[in-house]
């Protein structure tokens, strides 16, 4: 018993060492997304980065300043609050942000995109912003910030995290309006950043979990689940069914599939059967052998 569990453990160790990696990773993309395009364009975002961008611009503070004061206080009253299991990976995350927010050199205006070009530059760092949140949220890593008051807020109040986060991220990049130059552009810039980022967060993180569901109806179902089988490297399960308006017996086959094989599935149903009734749909979340993994935490 006592081999096993060490067993479990190294294997867990391997796992965790695995995710600090790639919330390293994903923060690395994010800080680079900052210092390559959005600083440089003045264009603002939401959460500390944020507001320590709208600081950068005020007060000429560096953002890793700003950044690490702001998410210090943040999760001193995480860990009162929440406590500190939630809050052990927040602080990494904000110590290897910080770290590379101040090891990264800040790119000047039109070195990456043209110097008046401030709408690519939102678009291309709101992309590499995205994906490198959605990597440490698939590690389930944070980022402190905004995340920390949400998980405050929803302790107390009736709100969902997604709308804290939201209302909290709007009313910074609405602010930057009062900064000395400030206008509706701007905010606009910021607004349209926010909004690719949270579509690049989700195309990571539901990208590489998309899947497919197949009923498929046909008399010759025993060819097709053969097939499947050996082709495209599917479970397949045979339901009893009975049709109503015909009261005969049906067999159905049913099948979970990555999105990129259901064009084999087509494919094999159409040449064995062309009469097939074959119905499709996304399935996000699939877990089990030949899928993603069940994590319990």
């Amino acid at each position: 018993m006592k081999t096993k569990f060490s067993v479990i453990e190294k294997k867990q160790f391997g796992i965790d060492i695995r995710e600090y990696l790639l919330i390293a990773l994903g923060l690395l993309m994010y800080a680079g997304a900052w210092k390559a395009f959005l600083l440089p364009h003045q264009i603002t975002g939401g959460g500390a980065t944020g507001i320590g961008a709208i600081i950068y611009y005020a007060a000429g503070i560096p953002i890793y300043i700003s950044y690490f004061v702001i998410n210090f206080l943040l999760l001193v009253i995480s860990v009162r609050t929440i406590g500190l299991k939630f809050s052990l990976r927040t602080i990494y995350g904000v110590a290897v942000l910080t770290l590379f927010f101040a090891l990264i050199p800040q790119a000047h205006s039109g070195t990456f995109v043209g110097r008046d070009d401030n709408f690519m530059a939102c678009v291309i760092g709101g992309l590499l912003s995205g994906a490198g949140i959605g990597i440490v949220f698939l590690s389930n890593g944070s980022s402190g910030g905004t995340d920390i008051i949400a998980k405050v807020v929803n302790k107390y109040r009736n709100i969902t995290l997604g709308r804290i986060l939201l209302y909290c991220d709007v009313l910074i990049i609405s602010s930057s309006f009062f900064l000395k130059g400030g206008s509706i552009e701007q905010v606009v810039y910021g607004l349209t950043m926010m909004a690719v980022s949270t579509i690049a967060v989700d195309m990571v993180i539901n990208g590489v979990r998309q899947s497919v569901q197949f009923f498929i109806f046909s008399k010759k179902y025993e060819i097709i689940a053969d097939r499947i089988n050996t082709e495209v490297h599917r479970g397949v399960t045979i339901l009893e069914g009975t049709g109503w308006y015909s009261k005969k017996s049906v067999k159905v086959i049913t099948v979970v599939a990555r999105k990129n094989e259901s064009i084999k599935i087509f494919r094999i149903v159409k040449d064995i059967d062309p009469n097939a009734f074959i119905s499709q749909s996304s399935a996000i979340g699939v877990y089990g052998e030949g899928f993603d993994v069940i994590k319990g935490k």
